[in-house]
């Protein structure tokens, strides 16, 4: 199956722009814009610039000693985009993203976020560039990240609280692609994850490609060859896309997306997209999505907000088909264990999403043994979640 996103906005049969007429216009006018700026040598220069000296690029790729002797088997690497400006991945995208805002004259910005990363990424972009800011952000998810709300707020953008449907990030999705249908002429929606209407999906996964990039050259440049494995959380999926593309035509290097297996199997229980998903059209784009026999979109679930979400970015759906990504489904219970066992073990508090990716690692580094290197994305830190884990553990 030939991946041909460059020419159509597929991968495969995934992807594509299904969107209202209204949003025809300035989704082609993003894709012009783009790619005159992806061949730009000052584009290039300016990204640069903010990636090295506002982000803080590269960021750390760290031995867990602690981890690996802990666990008793692969060695285990962490790629640290918790130490990002801002505290995760999510800001690699949102600078790319401000200056095509910039670019293309606009003035307003607005976003989805569910966890609160990408909605602070958003608003610390909006700030540094003088750009008027909305976050969309469901009513339960404002709950369990009050410390990013507050933050968003402190920045000086304005959050709109989302109290349709299960009022998380599928329902701000939602609501932020209203806005834009109604504010095109002056707003640009600066989609957080790899999903969405083309050019979306690629414009995300470009600018997160640099996590995957920076860790093939550490990795290589302290081991003298490549990981044996590497491992990223998938909800939207920015971040593993971002990690996987430096590895994807390394055939020997073994890529695994961790997907939220919330509560159980059953709908509605689960946010796993490509384990339980089934193929359909969701936000603008041909994806696997969470849905009933009728095509209904079932609700998803994860303890996770930046997972909680019922569909998957296209390019993942092409990489789980084609078999070159493995994608798996890891529950609650065993991430808010991983949470606090990487915490305890590593003294590094991960976010909730990436501590999916812990669960797997774990089992895979028994599996793999001693002579083995497993790299995981560790995508955001944890704060964000503290109080939400001390309310679901008992404070244990």
């Amino acid at each position: 199956m030939k991946n041909d996103e460059n020419k159509t906005g597929y991968f495969g049969e995934f992807g594509g722009r299904y969107a209202p007429e209204i949003l025809t216009e300035a989704l082609v006018e993003l894709e012009r814009t783009y790619n005159k700026l992806k061949k730009s040598p000052k584009f290039k220069k300016e990204l640069n610039f903010y990636n090295q000296n506002y982000i803080g690029r590269p960021s750390l790729l760290t031995y867990a000693d602690r981890l690996t002797k802990s666990w008793g088997g692969a060695r285990i690497w962490l790629k640290r985009e918790d130490l990002n400006h801002t505290g995760a991945h999510k800001i690699n995208n949102a600078i790319g993203q401000a200056l095509i805002t910039k670019a293309m004259g606009k003035k307003r910005i607005i976003a989805e976020t569910g966890a609160g990363q990408h909605g602070l990424a958003t608003a610390t972009a909006g700030t540094l560039f003088g750009l008027d800011t909305t976050i969309f952000m469901g009513e339960e998810d404002l709950r369990r990240q009050e410390l990013n709300a507050v933050k968003i707020r402190m920045l000086g953008a304005k959050i709109v609280s989302v109290t349709s449907g299960t009022s998380t990030l599928k329902d701000a999705t939602s609501e932020a692609m209203r806005d834009w249908a109604l504010n095109v002429s002056n707003t640009h929606y600066i989609v957080g994850s790899a999903i969405g209407p083309h050019p979306f999906p690629v414009i995300v996964r470009d600018f997160q490609s640099v996590i995957g990039i920076e860790t093939k050259k550490q990795f290589m440049k302290r081991n003298k060859k490549n990981p044996d494995a590497v491992i990223a959380c998938v909800g939207g999926g920015s971040n593993a896309i971002g990690m996987f593309h430096g590895f994807l035509k390394d055939r020997k290097v073994k890529l695994f997306g961790i997907e939220a297996g919330g509560l159980g199997t059953k709908p509605g229980e689960h946010s796993a997209s490509i384990t339980f998903g089934k193929e359909g059209f969701l936000h603008g784009t041909r994806t696997l999505i969470i849905q009933d026999s009728s095509g209904q979109i079932v609700p998803a679930h994860s303890v996770s907000a930046g997972l909680d979400y019922p569909g998957v970015g296209p390019e993942h759906a092409y990489l789980a088909k084609t078999g070159r990504v493995e994608y798996f489904a890891v529950g609650d219970k065993d991430a808010l264990d991983a949470f606090l066992e990487v915490s305890r073990t590593e003294g590094i508090i991960p976010a909730l999403e990436t501590a999916h990716a812990f669960v797997f690692a774990k089992k895979l580094a028994k599996d793999l043994g001693s002579k083995k290197d497993i790299v995981i994305c560790l995508s955001g830190r944890g704060d964000k979640d503290v109080s939400e884990v001390i309310r679901l553990t008992g404070g244990r």
